[in-house]
């Protein structure tokens, strides 16, 4: 995962790649904000994380989403994120199916100081997911998609950011440090739920 996360974009890098829905992935990111809660309990969480992440700039939930994590990632010192084209890696998003068998992104991989993913999360919050999969599915594409903006802009990012944040946590706490005098975290458990 090294190699992959290396090779992947920053979220500047990949903002200025971005040709669908320009405007809505700017507007996100320059709107977004941290609670000063989630920073404290986001500084909190011991070790080197990183983020990588499944993209396309067609997506409304990755407009919606990545710029609000990109905001958490650059506010936290051990922490970065980078993204990838979910259409050029096949491989990991067959390995991170919604379901277990819709290719839904975006989808963000929690990797630890040793390169190992601890976690993984996506495609939308869970609220919205349970909708969208339940009476969302009764709706025509395009009001199916209003409601579903409607909910990102009533909802600020809260909702992404806690689950990132438990994610994170949960992440954490299955980690014991491999030599304590390096503070390097060894996963003690690996979870992808």
């Amino acid at each position: 995962m090294k190699n992959r996360f290396e090779s992947a974009l920053t979220f500047t890098d990949y903002l200025a790649t971005v040709r669908q829905h320009e405007g809505l992935w700017r507007a996100v990111y320059e709107r977004a904000r941290l609670p000063e809660d989630v920073l404290e309990a986001a500084r909190a969480i011991p070790g080197v994380w990183r983020l990588l992440a499944l993209s396309e700039d067609w997506c409304g939930d990755a407009s919606n989403i990545l710029p609000v994590v990109a905001r958490l990632a650059e506010a936290l010192p051990d922490v970065e994120l980078r993204l990838l084209s979910r259409d050029d890696n096949p491989d990991l998003m067959d390995a991170h199916l919604t379901g277990g068998r819709s290719r839904s992104i975006p989808v963000v991989m929690l990797l630890d100081a040793e390169w190992k993913e601890a976690a993984w999360w996506g495609p939308r919050p869970a609220a919205l997911q349970k909708w969208v999969t339940g009476e969302g599915l009764q709706l025509e594409p395009g009001p199916r998609y209003a409601k579903t903006r409607a909910f990102y802009a009533r909802d600020k990012g809260k909702s992404i950011l806690a689950e990132v944040l438990e994610m994170m946590q949960t992440a954490a706490r299955s980690v014991s440090p491999a030599d304590p005098a390096s503070g390097a975290p060894q996963l003690s458990t690996h979870s992808r739920p």
